[in-house]
This record gives C-alpha cells, sequence and structure tokens, in this order.
C-alpha cells in the first residue's frame, strides 16, 4: 500500500524566500517543467520587495508572512499547506539558484527507490565550487549532527530535501526552531522516531548571492537546539518510551 501511494501521490516543490524577486521566477518556472511536480508552492518570509508578486506572477501558489520569521517558520507554513492538500510528499529548494530545480526528479527517483522518509541532496560528492568556509562549516555541523543521529549523513545542512507526508506531520508538531537551524533540528526529530533517510548526489553551485546566515546568532542557536534536543532524548530514554525507536536508518 505504501509503495502504491508513493507512485501515485501528489508532489509539491516548496520554496521558502526573502528577498529573491529576482531568481524566484526561474527557479518556479524550472520546477514546473519536472516531471511529477504537480504543485510549486512560495512562501514569502516578510519580504520587503517583489517577491511574493514575482513568485505569483510565474504561476506559485504564494503564502506570505506578515513579516520576517525565518526559514523554519516559512518550511512550516510550507508543510501545513501541503499536509492539508494532501501531497504525499514535498521537495524543498532554495529561491535562490542554489539548487537546481531539474535534479528534483533526481530526489523523486530516490523516493521511489528506496522507501526512504527524507531524501537529502548532498554537495559533498564535490566541493571544489563550495567556498572553503562553507564547506569547513558544513563538515563540521555534519560530524556534530551525526553523532547525534548515530548514522552518516554526508551533507547535513543541505536544504533541498524530500519529505514524505509522515514525516512532514512529525516536523509540524515537534520542530520549534523557526531559524536556519530548523533542518537540522527535522533530521533529529525525525531519526529520534526511526525515519529512514537516503541521499543523493546534487550540483554544488554557489554565485553572488548574499548568505542570509547571521554566523554568530545563528551558531549560537545552532548548539542551544543541539542541547535542547539532546536533553529532550535523554528524557524519553529514562521514561522507557518504546514508541521512539532512537535512531534513523539510512538507506543507500
Amino acid at each position: 500500500m505504501e509503495t502504491f501511494e508513493r507512485n501515485r501521490g501528489k508532489i509539491m516543490a516548496l520554496v521558502p524566500c526573502y528577498r529573491e524577486e529576482e531568481s524566484v521566477p526561474n527557479v518556479v518556472k524550472r520546477a514546473f517543467l519536472v516531471d511529477g511536480v504537480d504543485t510549486v508552492v512560495v512562501v514569502d518570509d516578510g519580504s520587503p520587495d517583489r517577491t511574493a508578486d514575482a513568485a505569483r506572477e510565474a504561476g506559485a501558489v504564494v503564502l506570505r508572512h506578515d513579516a520576517n520569521r525565518g526559514k523554519g517558520a516559512a518550511i512550516n507554513t510550507g508543510f501545513q499547506y501541503a499536509l492539508s492538500h494532501n501531497f504525499s510528499a514535498v521537495v524543498t529548494l532554495d529561491g535562490d539558484g542554489q539548487h537546481a530545480p531539474e535534479e528534483i526528479s533526481d530526489l523523486i527517483r530516490t523516493f521511489h527507490e528506496t522507501g526512504a522518509d527524507v531524501v537529502i541532496g548532498s554537495r559533498m560528492g564535490d566541493t571544489k565550487l563550495m567556498p572553503w568556509e562553507r564547506r569547513v562549516v558544513n563538515r563540521l555541523m555534519s560530524l556534530i549532527i551525526n553523532k547525534s543521529l548515530g548514522s552518516g549523513v554526508s551533507d547535513t545542512q543541505s536544504g533541498f530535501r524530500l519529505y514524505s507526508s509522515a514525516a512532514m506531520n512529525v516536523c509540524v508538531k515537534e520542530c520549534t526552531d523557526c531559524g536556519f537551524s530548523a533542518e537540522s533540528e527535522s533530521l533529529l526529530q525525525l531519526s529520534m522516531r526511526g525515519f529512514k533517510f537516503a541521499e543523493c548526489r546534487i550540483s554544488t553551485i554557489y554565485g553572488n548571492e548574499k548568505s542570509k546566515i547571521r554566523p554568530m546568532k545563528d551558531t549560537w542557536k545552532f548548539f542551544r537546539m543541539i542541547f535542547i534536543f539532546r536533553a529532550r532524548r535523554r528524557k524519553y530514554m529514562r521514561s522507557g518510551d518504546n514508541s521512539i525507536p532512537g535512531g534513523p536508518n539510512v538507506v543507500s
């Protein structure tokens, strides 16, 4: 039954955006051309420019926050929309052009072939085009996350992912971080519940886009999120809650 639902279910492309009026139309139009994508939804996280209008003119369904609430909050809004409209899976990708929409098909194929609940697009197969500071930070954070996951996900910081409806449901209920740490938190929350992860290789694309990550504040929030997660996991273990399997199954 699960395989049947995967093959027949609707898939949504989700693009969280902040100040992306110039790049988001191209992302939306290219995503619509991917076989298997039924709808493209852009969540405009309170942009002061024409991001929402540009995305709507390109054909996307646009959801808008009145104020900037963070990438995690934008993804959560998109997940709620997907669940309420009965999508079987959602592919998240950035609106600044760092992710090639054509590669959505690779994530969908891996989703069908592996039976994973989350498919992560990994850039670590070819890091030559990745700025050295990003490469160092990504590897360090992946090392920290993997220690908590008890697995070997190569690119835990990639925002190019596919989530099943079951995984989205957990993220909406359990993930509390509204910023950039939300994507790390989602892996931790899902791993604690035994969800299966898979990876597929994606292109490493960096242009002149300006990072929206605030190094000091977002690093502090990342470690705070890790601390809270580990405290919650210890609480589950002490309580003997058998509903929490305690680790992901990473499939290849």
